[in-house]
């Protein structure tokens, strides 16, 4: 079985006790409405873009309490062996970062992504994956986490990514979150900025997650 690919997410933050119990509450909040906006149907087609072969209590959310598994897809950039075994009935599909998702048009009638594209790399990156979920699926439904939420969610320091991407980078560069320094490892998006790179009709734009200081963790995108 190849090497887990995801553990890098889960090296800062995630590594800490109390902000994985966050973490957990605010993917069961996402995914709560996802299933409430969305409505998705037991014969729905889904494909869940970005799951991840690091399966823990707040990982994979959807796949948890997803209750119609055989109409499943996850996408990953594993070989999905991990991913199987740990939700009977859902299908693997292995791809590769910035290229075609390996579908047909509207091969599915919901589309589901959640904390992948701020790791899409440049913003002519991310919008070709948006292209490429909205070329898949005329209902759509990407979260990334909210840049105006007052702690960073990768390195769980407080307001730095408040400040101008370059500032952020140059200050987190040759320091233990160096990996966060890059573009292609983390590029945040405003709701404006996703709105800009949204390539089909105009989403819905909203939050959720959990709350501090009047903000949601996360950002929401969708087509109902």
């Amino acid at each position: 079985m190849e090497d887990k690919v995801d553990a890098i997410y889960y090296q800062h933050a995630g590594s800490l006790p109390f902000v994985r119990r966050i973490s957990f509450l605010a993917r069961r909040r996402l995914c709560q409405l996802f299933l409430e906006v969305m409505q998705p149907q037991a014969g729905d087609r889904v494909l869940d873009v970005g799951v991840s072969d690091e399966v823990n209590v707040e990982s994979n959310m959807l796949e948890q309490v997803y209750p119609h598994r055989e109409n499943l897809t996850c996408a990953s950039l594993t070989d999905g062996e991990a991913i199987r075994r740990a939700y009977p009935g859902v299908q693997h599909v292995q791809v590769t970062p910035h290229q075609p998702l390996p579908f047909a048009d509207k091969t599915f009638d919901i589309v589901y992504s959640n904390a992948v594209l701020e790791h899409a790399g440049s913003a002519e990156q991310q919008r070709f994956f948006l292209s490429e979920l909205c070329r898949l699926a005329r209902r759509r439904f990407v979260a990334v986490p909210n840049r105006l939420f007052p702690v960073e969610h990768h390195t769980c320091l407080p307001v730095i990514h408040y400040l101008p991407k370059a500032t952020f980078r140059r200050l987190l560069r040759g320091t233990r979150y160096d990996v966060w320094s890059h573009e292609e490892n983390l590029n945040y998006v405003s709701a404006a900025e996703l709105r800009a790179l949204w390539p089909a009709e105009a989403p819905v734009i909203t939050y959720s997650g959990i709350g501090l200081g009047g903000f949601r963790s996360n950002l929401v995108a969708y087509n109902s």
